[in-house]
């Protein structure tokens, strides 16, 4: 520990003295320090990576002007080349080494000021919080005199692009063995003329987690199944029972039976049941009913909330051609908080696919720039992104105190809770 101490004291001192040296005796960095901070910052960073390339040069073949029998390289000149700094690309001269049998040697140091991990983040930072392609220079701080590129719209697009790929395949192929989920819910986003389906998980905690994204339709099977499969393969765990929030379309429902077979309880989201309902009835009566619905999922009880539903059914208001269908179809799906007994606030969260709607309240402004939307693949990288950035900022699923009497509830509804083996009499 001392020595690593030793040693980066050390390495700041040769800094300090690099950085006091130059502004005494270099016009351009004096220059610089007054034009702005930035510029400073730049003309600094120039002149130390220029030194620590000289430095390196010297080590691999020797002080310059000297003669050293056992040397393998030489020095072989400068070339136009560039750097990483402030948020763009900054020409410079950079000295090369060659080989003693051929071929050039590249410098390490060199090597490390191209690493574009940082002028990629700039690049993603500044277009999720709604800078055009166009604009992206306009934002970064004047760099003075040198010169710089990696700027324009069509570069600052593909590294875009290139950026967002990337998180999105890290984040969508990471093992989720570690991870125990209680709960899914699964829904849809609209994008144009294309769908994203997305898969949300809720752990022990209460932590809400993006676990899954495919761009297709949810009324097309296979490819719902394939991205809940795609969760199961990736580590997933469920043989004791899981929790699947969907919006009622049968296609998914056949999906999560697919994919977990038995160990998938469905709750049929409540939000989109009453929707539908209500889509059936005139204005006059959308109110009463609308009413009565809420009462009705409301009732902690499950048996006195599946009888107001069933009385409701009956009602004269309801009565509509696909109004009574609407609400019979799936009823018994819609009650399975009721029927597991969870109350109170963790009834209301898990008990409609809002947990993915309201992940989704993201996407808005961060895509509302998009003015035309190309393919499915450019709306599922937008979702994503603005999924990955909703999910840095997610708080935890309301009563999730409670949560460990969901963990439990699946595998008891299921009859999949293993009796404990009874212990052994002692011999008389």
């Amino acid at each position: 520990m001392r020595h690593s101490l030793e040693k980066t004291a050390s390495s700041a001192s040769c800094v300090c003295t690099l950085l006091d040296t130059g502004l005494r005796k270099s016009a351009p960095i004096a220059e610089a320090a007054r034009k702005g901070l930035m510029v400073l910052c730049v003309q600094v960073g120039l002149a130390v990576l220029q030194a620590t390339m000289e430095n390196e040069v010297t080590g691999l073949v020797g002080p310059k002007g000297k003669h050293r029998a056992h040397r393998q390289a030489c020095r072989h000149g400068y070339e136009p080349g560039w750097a990483v700094m402030a948020g763009c690309k900054v020409r410079l001269e950079r000295p090369r080494v060659r080989r003693k049998g051929g071929g050039e040697i590249r410098l390490e140091s060199y090597a490390w000021a191209q690493q574009e991990d940082s002028l990629n983040e700039a690049v993603l930072a500044r277009l999720l919080h709604g800078v055009a392609t166009r604009s992206y220079a306009a934002t970064l701080e004047d760099v003075g005199e040198v010169e710089s590129f990696g700027t324009s719209k069509s570069r600052v697009g593909a590294r875009f692009i290139r950026q967002m790929d990337a998180k999105l395949r890290e984040h969508l192929s990471r093992r989720l063995d570690d991870l125990t989920v209680v709960a899914l819910a699964v829904d849809g986003a609209r994008i144009d003329e294309w769908t994203i389906v997305v898969v949300l998980g809720v752990d022990t905690e209460g932590r809400k987690h993006v676990l899954g994204l495919r761009e297709g339709a949810m009324e097309n099977e296979a490819v719902s199944r394939s991205v809940l499969e795609d969760v199961v393969e990736r580590g997933l765990r469920y043989e004791q029972g899981l929790l699947v929030v969907i919006d009622g379309v049968k296609t998914l429902r056949a999906a999560v039976r697919a994919a977990f077979d038995k160990h998938g309880v469905v709750q049929r989201c409540t939000v989109r049941k009453k929707r539908n309902v209500l889509d059936h009835l005139l204005e006059s009566e959308k109110r009463w009913v609308g009413r009565k619905l809420t009462q009705a999922y409301r009732e902690p009880d499950y048996a006195e909330a599946k009888a107001a539903l069933e009385r409701l059914a009956e009602q004269p208001e309801v009565q509509h051609p696909g109004a009574a269908v609407s609400l019979r179809e799936g009823l018994e799906e819609t009650l399975t908080l009721h029927r597991l007994g969870i109350l109170g606030l963790l009834h209301t969260s898990p008990s409609s696919t809002n947990l993915v709607e309201s992940a989704l309240s993201f996407f808005e402004p961060k895509g509302h720039r998009v003015k035309r939307w190309r393919s499915g693949q450019q709306a599922e990288r937008w979702v994503g992104m603005a999924l990955l950035y909703a999910e840095s900022h997610f708080r935890r699923l309301g009563g999730y105190r409670l949560i460990p009497m969901l963990q439990g509830a699946p595998c008891r509804d299921l009859g999949l809770e293993k009796t404990k083996p009874q212990p052994a009499l002692a011999a008389g």
